[in-house]
């Protein structure tokens, strides 16, 4: 089954509608194409908050947040994300037994 952009769009959107409804308004306001500026600089400072990981209150979730921002406004970054979902998903349902 071949893994398109469109894939990781609806994946982003099906988790949105999971989100109460003030972070929904919030990650809709942030999908933007006006907010590109500030998505960038959210996804750059979340990619580098997960390298710096070490450190209190950063951690490793921050990077793949930040990937996930920037994949909005860097195509080339979907097909991966999602690949890279669906890896998840299925490692997590082998672990817990399903």
């Amino acid at each position: 089954m071949d893994v398109t952009a469109r894939d990781w769009d609806e994946r982003v959107d099906r988790a949105c509608r999971k989100l109460p409804e003030r972070a929904q308004r919030a990650v809709q306001w942030l999908r933007e194409p006006a907010r590109f500026p500030l998505r960038l600089l959210a996804a750059i400072l979340l990619i580098l908050g997960g390298i710096f990981s070490i450190l209190p209150v950063l951690g490793l979730w921050m990077l793949p947040l930040g990937l996930a921002l920037l994949a909005q406004d860097v195509p080339a970054l979907k097909v991966p994300m999602e690949k890279s979902a669906r890896w998840i998903e299925r490692q997590w349902r082998r672990w817990r037994g399903r």
